[in-house]
């Protein structure tokens, strides 16, 4: 039967659940709207001192969805280079181009900029999309000065330009053989292109070396544009660019491995630590990209409940997450990185966990397949309505081979992981034997579904379709919240 008193008991272990709807719904009502600091700042006051006096839940929602919207508005900034101006431009090169065939694609930061007119160079920090052509041979932290034009994104359609801009890009920059005027000394690479450097030296094919650096150091400058599709159509781009996945796998085999810690003094809080250090660790080597440290942030809080032992409720730690990682970044409420992973823990959360609870089976084996293909189911159709929305690909094949990708990728994640802490150049043939194979495996099974006629449906939803979707999602994880199953008394004979 379904009960009120049973969804309210559910969502009372969730209270930063509830903080961060309003908060979100505010951020995304500043992004349509336009309203003075003055207003946004005299409502949250209000509707504060309503709540305060009156204990009114309505009011407290207002004043969150005030502070969502005024924390939105309070990041908003200018960006602090001119487009359109034919200039010079001091420029650090952030990660290794992903070659394009005709040109080199990378981030890069824009250090210094002269202006034309006095003739001042101006030190700023704006993120750009270089684009190079092929024949510079670029690296990831040289920097160069050149004379090039900062340009809006151009082309595509206008939800791809707001979401470069929500991820911090000023605009592009073109850089080729005659307008590089200098190159000078590289900056000391940090963790993030160490690791790249590191993973590049295990003794792998091209495309099994170019998987290991994407998901181990979230570097997919090898990827082929041939391999690249046969991961998109597959269902499998997610593997690809570290996330929530990636993290979790770190998280899950380093407190398997560190769990006989405990059976020393103190070595409970030993292990916490140890896991808390290496998950943040790889995140760094990622480059910190916002999933994983969403990813992060919650395995640090399951980390600190266990070291407590205090009541740990999963959805309330992603709510908690997100909140505050949006209230340090609100345009990653647009960033799809951030929202697909989002989406995919809270719907493993709240079906495929509960769902894998439900089997039954005298084989480990059996319930672990079982399980691994509800997560991924899981995760798949909390993401599909976004993925339609975005990207006009559903895969449908890629549903029943995921938990076999998963598999392979937790070696390639924890294989890489370990050539990191342990780079010994006598390890090397050995690391790479299993992390290859995996990886190997994975493109191998990416291209296999990818060549089905009928594995993949191109289909795009509006706007309004998709947020219908998720609201009928959200409305039957509401009542299967609400579910009580009745009480049965059995009687002795």
């Amino acid at each position: 039967m379904f009960s009120i008193e049973q969804l309210l008991r559910r969502l009372e272990c969730m209270p930063m659940l509830k903080v961060l709807v309003p908060f979100a719904a505010g951020i995304l009502l500043a992004e349509r709207f336009t309203l003075p600091l003055w207003f946004t700042a005299g409502a949250f006051v209000l509707c504060g001192v309503v709540a305060l006096l009156l204990r009114a839940a309505p009011a407290l929602m207002g004043m969150l969805c005030a502070a969502g919207f005024g924390t939105a508005q309070l990041h908003e900034r200018p960006v602090a280079v001119p487009r359109g101006v034919a200039t010079l431009w001091e420029i650090v090169v952030e990660e290794a181009p992903a070659d394009r065939g005709r040109y080199a694609m990378a981030d890069a930061r824009v250090r210094l900029w002269r202006d034309p007119d006095s003739g001042r160079w101006h030190a700023v920090h704006e993120r750009v999309r270089l684009y190079a052509d092929s024949a510079l041979h670029l690296s990831g932290g040289e920097r160069l000065v050149c004379r090039a034009t900062l340009r809006d994104f151009r082309g595509g359609a206008e939800s791809y330009r707001r979401l470069m801009h929500r991820r911090g890009y000023a605009g592009t920059m073109w850089a080729g053989p005659s307008t590089l005027l200098e190159e000078l000394p590289p900056q000391a690479p940090g963790i993030h292109l160490r690791a790249v450097a590191s993973l590049g030296r295990l003794p792998l094919s091209d495309d099994a070396s170019a998987v290991v650096r994407a998901m181990t150091a979230g570097d997919r400058s090898g990827i082929t544009p041939e391999l690249r599709e046969a991961y998109s159509r597959s269902g499998f781009s997610h593997l690809l660019a570290v996330s929530g996945l990636h993290t979790g796998i770190v998280f899950a085999l380093v407190n398997l491995l560190l769990g006989w810690l405990p059976l020393l003094r103190r070595g409970h809080l030993l292990r916490n630590v140890a896991v808390v250090a290496a998950v943040w660790c790889f995140v760094a080597a990622a480059g910190s990209p916002p999933s994983a440290v969403r990813a992060a942030v919650m395995c640090t809080l399951l980390q600190t409940a266990l070291a407590s032992a205090s009541e740990y409720v999963a959805l309330n730690a992603l709510a908690a997450a997100a909140f505050g990682m949006l209230l340090w970044n609100p345009a990653w409420i647009g960033d799809i990185s951030f929202s697909l992973s989002f989406l995919a823990v809270a719907g493993i959360l709240a079906w495929g966990v509960p769902l894998c609870r439900r089997l039954r089976g005298r084989s480990r084996i059996v319930r672990w397949v079982g399980e691994a293909y509800l997560i991924g189911l899981a995760a798949t159709l909390a993401t599909a309505p976004l993925v339609a929305h975005t990207f006009s690909l559903v895969p449908l094949v890629g549903v029943l081979v995921n938990p076999v990708a998963i598999l392979l990728a937790t070696v390639v994640v924890f294989g890489g992981a370990l050539w990191l802490l342990l780079p010994a150049a006598w390890l090397a043939p050995v690391v790479a034997l299993p992390v290859g194979a995996a990886a190997e495996g994975i493109n191998a099974l990416a291209r296999w579904v990818a060549a089905m006629p009928q594995g993949t449906v191109e289909t795009t939803l509006g706007e309004g379709w998709t947020a219908a979707l998720y609201a009928a999602y959200a409305l039957l994880t509401l009542l299967a919240w609400s579910y009580e199953p009745k009480k049965r008394l059995f009687l002795s004979r």
